[in-house]
């Protein structure tokens, strides 16, 4: 088998039903990751009553994990665990995506991953309450 580049990977930031030993990893996840590292982005983390959380872009921190894939479909297969279709407006999708900056837990850049996120404007009517220390657990 030959390995895949580095650069072939898909790297994806999670902080909530996807972090491993969560809800959805082992069947979002399982097997298909090559790499788990604690990692964080900039953020503001909101739990919801619906039972999973909420980021939202801007300050504070967002703690989580940099997963790496080497399945260069994996965001068609997360996409639809996260309301998020690339050909609907943002306003339509309960979360949007993009690539972020992401960080180790000592604050040095590991690189670009892609998150999940929603605004404020979507947080607010579902009843998010903020999480201060960027760590959401549902286990």
């Amino acid at each position: 088998m030959i390995q895949q580049a580095n650069s072939e990977l898909v790297k994806v930031f999670v902080y909530g039903t996807l972090k491993p030993g969560e809800s959805n990893y082992q069947y979002y996840c399982g097997g298909k990751v090559v790499a788990a590292t604690r990692a964080t982005v900039k953020g503001q983390l909101f739990a919801l009553p619906l039972g999973y959380p909420a980021m939202v872009l801007g300050e504070g921190v967002v703690q989580g994990y940099l997963l790496s894939f080497n399945t260069p479909n994996i965001l068609q297969h997360l996409d639809p665990l996260e309301g998020h279709n690339p050909l609907r407006p943002p306003e339509e999708n309960l979360y949007n995506r993009k690539q972020l900056e992401v960080y180790s837990p000592q604050a040095e850049p590991l690189g670009l991953a892609w998150a999940y996120f929603m605004t404020l404007d979507q947080v607010e009517p579902l009843g998010g309450v903020l999480i201060p220390s960027g760590w959401w657990t549902g286990v």
